[in-house]
């Protein structure tokens, strides 16, 4: 999964956060909600995201869409990291960009959010998502566990899958401090 295509003929045509949820139709309200509940878990996150202002040398896509579940939990927590780090960040609509979204499949499958992080000439050096990795878990496992799509029990079995994935996701806001966790790490090695 090294060959990722280099992204930077998409700098500059995606929408800024508040672009993004200035047009979005479906979940507005759901999404606004999680990004007006953020509050830093602890102090040593923001101070890391806030220390990024002194790089250039960084950009961020984020592959989204306002119909999915996990861009509505996931996306409001990233734009309030990366509004503290100074990292010219854009939203690239799923269905505006299936080339982007192409070279970066989830198990074979578009599934996003997926949060692109580029150097200033467009060299992907990672990318996070669609959602934190003790969630992601039940996905894979129910991929796994059944490859078979057209299988007359495939439905009832991922809803129970979507249930637990629910269930880790919490009913509150601790899962933004997971998420922050995840994206510092990720960027710490860039």
């Amino acid at each position: 999964m090294s060959s990722k295509k280099n992204v930077a003929n998409k700098f500059g045509t995606g929408l800024q956060p508040k672009e993004f949820i200035a047009s979005m139709t479906r979940n507005k309200e759901a999404f606004q909600s999680w990004y007006d509940q953020f509050t830093w878990a602890n102090q040593e996150d923001r101070e890391f995201f806030e220390s990024l202002n002194h790089r250039d040398d960084l950009r961020v896509l984020i592959l989204a869409a306002d119909w999915c579940g996990d861009v509505v939990r996931n996306v409001p927590v990233v734009f309030r990291a990366l509004e503290v780090s100074g990292i010219p960040t854009e939203v690239l609509i799923l269905e505006e960009n299936p080339e982007v979204m192409d070279d970066f499949l989830t198990m074979g499958g578009r599934s996003v959010p997926i949060v692109i992080i580029a150097d200033t000439g467009g060299h992907v050096l990672g990318h996070w998502g669609p959602r934190p990795k003790h969630v992601q878990e039940v996905m894979v496992a129910f991929k796994q566990a059944n490859p078979d799509r057209e299988a007359p029990d495939y439905e009832a079995k991922i809803a129970v899958a979507r249930q637990e994935m629910q269930k880790r996701y919490g009913e509150g806001t601790g899962i933004h401090a997971v998420i922050v966790s995840e994206l510092r790490e990720l960027i710490s090695k860039v």
